[in-house]
């Protein structure tokens, strides 16, 4: 029997939606993809997601048409192996990295990928971010013998010129995950990044962002990584990534990167203090993992054996609530989710302080896992 095809509208959540479809074997079909705009259809970075996917499967079909406003995707077995990737430079490598984090742990061989193309920009997660926050996630559900992301170029936008290696061990199965207590911050890492430019910029950052940090924190310790030659891409940048850690192994995350040559120029000490107020505020939202790897958790947590997992997080992000109603649609798989009010006790307050507290609201999600196995993996 034919499995039921899915059918969505418009461009967002494109990646949210493959991902899902290639773990659920669900066939997806989109529609009216920016059918509106003076240029419709697909853009480079979303058809250079769909070669990676049709790269590490075997047997995907997929579909598009004329115009690239309609794709048809009917996923096929997760191969894995050895594969190389260009990249679109209209994202950077963390795009494609957390569609290729989610499916790795379920390839028939473990995965050894080499991503070509932007490391660090203004929207998606850098690459260090993936390695000191993305991978410590994923050791909280499965032995992490051969996880492994190296930077061997780094690369700014426009003109990128970065790569990595990514390489992830296979799964049968994932154990559940009970992570309610977030824990104290204890100390903060950083890696304050310059390409193309003076190395006197990445330690200006570090400066900036201490000046902020050092009021509440006394352990502290940002390394600079200055990129000489070849290894520095074709683009002059430079940028911060901070995390937080606690003393319950929770990390959170907050990152900038300067503007592009064209924009206004970034001063590298409003770069470094943004970033550090920016890490400020994750903190106040709370939880047990960051605003930006809630979906990735809440994935794994869902996939694992049909065992209760249980998970605190802050505020949830408008991606996230998305992902949820995903979940339901791929995996029939509802979340409970309990609301911790950020306020302590029942004195009167204003509408407007009631706001601001809200801010810090926790919520407890709990979800049985489908029991999801990777049936490509022998038993030893």
């Amino acid at each position: 029997m034919a499995a039921i095809t899915m059918k969505y509208e418009g461009c967002n959540f494109f990646r949210q939606r493959l991902v899902l479809a290639t773990l659920s074997g669900k066939p997806v079909k989109i529609v009216k993809i920016r059918h509106k705009d003076d240029d419709p259809g697909l853009r480079d970075f979303e058809a250079s997601l769909i070669r990676l996917l049709d790269k590490v499967t075997n047997g995907s079909r997929i579909e598009v048409n004329e115009t690239g406003t309609s794709v048809l995707y009917q996923p096929g077995l997760l191969s894995g192996g050895t594969i190389e990737h260009d990249c679109s430079t209209q994202r950077a490598i963390g795009y494609y990295l957390e569609a290729l984090v989610c499916l790795a742990p379920f390839m028939k061989k473990p995965i050894k990928a080499v991503l070509r193309g932007v490391t660090n920009d203004q929207v998606d997660p850098s690459v260090d971010i993936i390695r000191t926050v993305t991978f410590p996630i994923l050791r909280k559900f499965y032995i992490d013998e051969g996880l492994e992301l190296k930077i061997t170029r780094r690369g700014a936008p426009p003109g990128g010129g970065g790569e990595v290696i990514f390489k992830c061990p296979i799964k049968k199965t994932l154990r559940p995950l009970q992570f309610t207590k977030p824990g104290k911050i204890k100390r903060v890492r950083g890696v304050a990044y310059a390409m193309r430019v003076s190395p006197s910029v990445a330690n200006r950052i570090v400066d900036a962002a201490r000046s902020i940090l050092n009021q509440f924190l006394p352990d502290i310790y940002i390394y600079t990584d200055h990129m000489k030659g070849p290894q520095s891409g074709k683009s002059p940048g430079f940028g911060l990534s901070l995390v937080a850690e606690t003393t319950e192994g929770a990390f959170l995350s907050a990152e900038l990167s300067s503007n592009q040559q064209g924009q206004t120029p970034t001063i590298p000490e409003d770069l470094g203090k943004q970033t550090a107020m920016l890490l400020m505020e994750e903190i106040y939202r709370g939880g047990c993992v960051d605003s930006r790897h809630q979906s990735l958790t809440l994935l794994l947590m869902a996939l694992g054996q049909s065992d209760v997992s249980k998970l605190l997080t802050g505020p949830l992000s408008p991606y996230t609530i998305q992902f949820m109603r995903h979940m339901r649609d791929f995996f029939q798989l509802m979340f409970k989710m309990e609301v911790q009010q950020g306020s302590q006790g029942e004195e009167q307050v204003t509408e407007e302080e009631e706001g601001q507290r809200r801010g810090g609201d926790k919520v407890i999600l709990t979800c049985v896992g489908v029991g999801f196995t990777n049936l490509s993996k022998t038993t030893l």
